[in-house]
């Protein structure tokens, strides 16, 4: 597959979707599968995480060894089988945790060591990926505090079906106060057909590079579970 606009390959073959919901509103009010560039995604309210239940630190899945033939991912990342059953790509060194969804497998996210960086992952409850931001954006859904929308764009491009929201929040509930955050949020639809949110978590002070950076690697590279997808963007 090719690479995606703007730093983002795209990575599957044409899918179908179902949708996302709202991540941990507070903290995260956080593929038709395609080829090409890069898209975002945000959180919804239909699959909300408990919020009462703590995050559960887990050990790191083992990294997926990879044939001669297979591509790897960008250096400095390592490639997960994550014990939830989805495959992603997430910077060395990142610890895991994990927080009861309402639908779908477990709210899953990975942070750098000192906590300035997040990638969230979980499964859409919604039927598209533009539903699902329409619930989050409206005013039935709770926003954290400071919540200021910069974009929302909408990545469709005949391959690949997903949505990007970026946004800022002067606090996101579990993490440590470093002034104000700059999220990238994308919804998209999986090569199975159903939904999928990943969103990019870290400080304003960077400018949101570091976050889409992160994000377009980890969508890159996101294989549903119980699906058999390619062993990752090729570089025609």
């Amino acid at each position: 597959m090719g690479s995606r606009g703007a730093g983002r390959r795209v990575v599957w073959a044409v899918v179908v979707g179902a949708a996302a919901v709202g991540v941990a509103v507070s903290l995260v009010l956080t593929l038709v599968v395609g080829k090409g560039h890069h898209k975002p995604a945000a959180v919804g309210a239909s699959a909300t995480p408990k919020s009462s239940a703590p995050a559960t630190p887990t050990s790191e899945p083992p990294t997926e060894s990879a044939s001669p033939s297979a591509s790897t991912p960008p250096a400095g990342y390592r490639l997960r089988h994550d014990t939830e059953g989805f495959r992603i790509a997430t910077p060395e060194g990142w610890t895991r945790s994990t927080v009861a969804s309402s639908y779908g497998f477990a709210v899953v996210s990975y942070r750098s060591p000192d906590r300035e960086h997040r990638l969230q992952v979980y499964q859409v409850a919604e039927a598209t990926p533009a539903a699902s931001f329409e619930l989050y954006l409206s005013d039935q859904t709770p926003k954290p505090r400071g919540f200021k929308k910069l974009a929302l764009t909408t990545l469709d491009d005949g391959r690949f079906t997903g949505s990007r929201l970026e946004y800022l929040a002067d606090t996101i509930s579990g993490e440590p106060d470093l002034g104000t955050w700059h999220v990238v949020d994308e919804r998209f639809v999986g090569q199975d057909g159903k939904v999928y949110a990943i969103a990019s978590y870290g400080p304003e002070a960077g400018g949101g590079d570091d976050e889409l950076a992160y994000l377009t690697t980890a969508v890159d590279w996101f294989c549903p579970p119980d699906t058999a997808c390619d062993a990752g963007p090729s570089t025609d």
